[in-house]
């Protein structure tokens, strides 16, 4: 006697391969078999690709924050003078900087003079952020000192200014041409405060990433800033970069501790921290959303049974009577439904993996279709539309995917192994 074959044996794939390729005259259901694959198809490519820009965007936003912008920043509590004027400055900022350095974690210090001042040039105005620092420290910002997207010589830093694309653009300034900063807390004369006004040449222009950073900031040499605004031998804060900066609450006591009783902080998690919870709100919703349409797409792979399971019922009966089990009837059909979500889940695969790699021009093409203007860099911060394929992003597609399609096709799959031979074999 014959022992009890495995369980998906090669003639259990053999009847399942017959259904499914067969044609409608013969019982089967290929239209409701493509409508199924392709529905799933489409359903985990806009799973795959949705998930490739949502990571892309925090990637660039982080990207821009971080290669612009302090990981900490260090400042003062407010301080009463004898005269009663309140005040931020340091004047210890070179011993504090030093202090603060040596915390172990922190890879850059940076002393900063901070003001916003109106820039002119011609007939245009705009309100911009000076920055005035060390040509030391600004060769170590990552986004501003990149060459390959700044223009002019960085190294003629302390002969002039450097400012944001954006500025320039909105000046219409280039390399060589005169800037002039109008700072209304300027001169102190017997008769008050006059204006300061001050013309600089352009020796570089920079593109962080960021609209909002490249259209207001211009940096200035450090002791020109302590000059131009009244701080002579004194600064606004420290700017701290670490090596980690994900993990910068670790290092906060560390470093309040080094920069003295009256030191405040103030990370880059707290100034961006409402636009990064909405991302995550943004991503856990859109995640949801769009599992449920691959649910939506994979219920079509039980209609498609269920009409095949009543087309074969007489292909059922005489099963069963040639002696195979419900175990085997039940996982014939099981293959029917799971090769239709293996096959589509494959394919949307393929298709959000090549809709992330060719983002760019494939955004091309739309923008010229649409005339331009699709991407206003005003209102989303930064110029492109960024995706950034993620293994894990790609591994919770595929097992969401293969999950519910071999889910679904539990139930008709069961309900063909349930049939009874007699009742499927009466009127034939």
């Amino acid at each position: 006697m014959a022992g009890t074959p495995p369980p998906f044996a090669r003639f259990e794939w053999m009847i399942a391969w017959r259904y499914l390729r067969a044609k409608r005259a013969e019982g089967g259901v290929s239209v409701m078999t493509w409508i199924s694959l392709v529905g799933i198809t489409l359903a985990v490519f806009a799973l795959i690709a949705t998930l490739a820009v949502r990571s892309g965007f925090r990637t660039e936003f982080v990207d821009t924050i971080l290669g612009a912008n302090a990981h900490v920043t260090v400042y003062n509590a407010i301080e009463v003078t004898e005269s009663g004027a309140t005040s931020r400055t340091m004047a210890d900022y070179a011993e504090k900087a030093e202090a603060v350095r040596a915390v172990p974690g922190v890879t850059r210090v940076a002393p900063l003079v901070k003001g916003q001042v109106m820039a002119n040039h011609r007939n245009s105005n705009t309100g911009v952020i000076v920055f005035g620092i060390a040509e030391e420290d600004l060769l170590g910002i990552p986004r501003v000192a990149d060459p390959e997207n700044g223009e002019g010589d960085i190294a003629r830093f302390n002969e002039g200014v450097a400012i944001g694309s954006g500025v320039a653009r909105e000046l219409g300034l280039m390399l060589g041409d005169s800037i002039t900063l109008i700072s209304p807390n300027g001169v102190r004369t017997a008769f008050g405060t006059s204006p300061r006004v001050n013309v600089y040449e352009v020796v570089y222009v920079f593109t962080a990433g960021r609209y909002d950073i490249d259209s207001t900031r211009v940096y200035m040499p450090f002791a020109e800033a302590q000059s131009y605004f009244n701080r002579e031998g004194v600064a606004d804060e420290l700017e701290v970069m670490v090596e980690d900066p994900e993990a910068i609450e670790k290092l906060l006591p560390a470093i309040v501790e080094a920069a003295g009783e009256r030191a405040l902080v103030w990370t880059w998690k707290d100034a961006s921290g409402s636009f990064l919870r909405a991302l995550d709100v943004e991503d856990n919703v859109m995640f949801i959303i769009l599992s449920i349409l691959v649910l939506i797409a994979s219920m079509n792979i039980i209609s498609g049974l269920i009409m095949l399971v009543k087309n074969k019922g007489r292909d059922i009966g005489i099963l069963r009577t040639m002696g195979l089990t419900e175990g085997s009837i039940m996982r014939v059909f099981f293959i029917c439904g799971a090769s239709t979500g293996l096959i589509g889940t494959l394919a949307g695969v393929i298709l959000g993996c090549l809709f992330a790699i060719y983002i760019d021009p494939i955004f091309s093409a739309v923008n010229y279709v649409a005339g331009g203007g699709v991407w206003d860099p005003s209102i989303r911060g930064i110029y492109q539309l960024p995706a950034e394929l993620r293994l894990g992003d790609v591994l919770s597609a595929i097992g969401l995917s293969l999950f519910l399609s071999f889910f679904v096709t539990l139930f008709p799959a069961r309900r063909a192994a349930r049939m009874n031979p007699v009742e499927a074999l009466r009127y034939e």
